[in-house]
């Protein structure tokens, strides 16, 4: 504690403890990384959020500071892990779902500079170009990039991916990248991670595809009630698809076995008439 008075000044430590009371304060804590984004567009994001979400900018040791005062939140400290760049810290009561969902919302997409970190893993995807042969074709070689011509004009066989997430993308394929017109940046707050109850979620966990989510579930249900139909499963889903079941199996079982019935009367006379025919056929009649 000496050493943490010494080295701070009373003005940091005010601003350590405020940071501190806001972790104790809101459930969700999230780190975003704000590097490269312009500051008119930051406070134009912060100005969209403020209703909802907190954002205080803040040096990365006092940031971790603060993160250290805070004793009743179990796990907060993984969050000192996610402090990259230039570190924010926001402070919320939204979940972290919607709350990575509203960030990425206010992202526009830009160019790769050389000397970027690649954000994700950045695809070339197959397909033609507009380029005409050239030197080109070596440069995209040089980055596993198979290309190759066609009508004239090159053309990418597969997909590839030239830099992973983490990468720093360096001149030369920054200049290929804006040629090929892929915008891999994004400008915006970056969230590295956030907390809520003890977990630290990262983007990977939060970035879901709501449409794909929603056809997993369509699809389980959809096998669910297969399954419990099949195994004859009764309840109040399967009870309609049960008893049509059932019936289309007595149905055929009274046809197959000429069990009379007045529901089945006309296809018993269909089935003995198309039985006479055939008889008529393989005789000669």
């Amino acid at each position: 504690m000496m050493e943490y008075k010494a080295q701070v000044s009373d003005q940091k430590k005010n601003l350590v403890k405020e940071l501190a009371d806001l972790m104790e304060l809101y459930p969700v804590v999230g780190i975003v990384d704000v590097e490269g984004l312009p500051a008119p567009q930051f406070q134009t994001m912060r100005a969209k959020l403020h209703d909802s979400v907190i954002i205080k900018m803040s040096k990365k040791r006092l940031i971790s500071l603060a993160i250290g005062m805070v004793k009743n939140k179990k796990g907060l400290e993984g969050l000192k892990d996610r402090l990259r760049g230039m570190p924010a810290i926001i402070f919320t009561k939204e979940n972290p779902f919607k709350l990575f969902k509203v960030l990425e919302q206010n992202k526009s997409k830009a160019p790769a500079k050389p000397g970027q970190i690649a954000p994700n893993d950045i695809v070339v995807k197959a397909g033609p170009t507009p380029f005409a042969p050239g030197p080109i074709i070596g440069q995209l070689g040089q980055y596993k990039i198979k290309a190759g011509i066609e009508a004239g004009k090159i053309i990418i066989k597969e997909n590839a991916i030239p830099v992973r997430e983490g990468q720093v993308i360096n001149e030369e394929l920054a200049g290929l990248l804006t040629r090929l017109g892929i915008t891999p940046m994004e400008i915006g707050l970056n969230l590295t991670g956030v907390y809520e109850e003890g977990s630290i979620f990262d983007k990977k966990i939060l970035a879901i595809d709501e449409q794909e989510y929603i056809d997993n579930m369509s699809n389980c249900a959809r096998w669910a009630l297969n399954l419990a139909v099949f195994s004859a499963y009764a309840s109040k889903d399967t009870a309609e698809a049960l008893l049509q079941k059932a019936f289309r199996e007595a149905r055929n079982l009274s046809v197959n076995e000429a069990i009379p019935a007045s529901d089945i009367i006309d296809m018993l006379l269909a089935k003995a008439n198309m039985e006479m025919l055939a008889v008529k056929a393989q005789a000669g009649v």
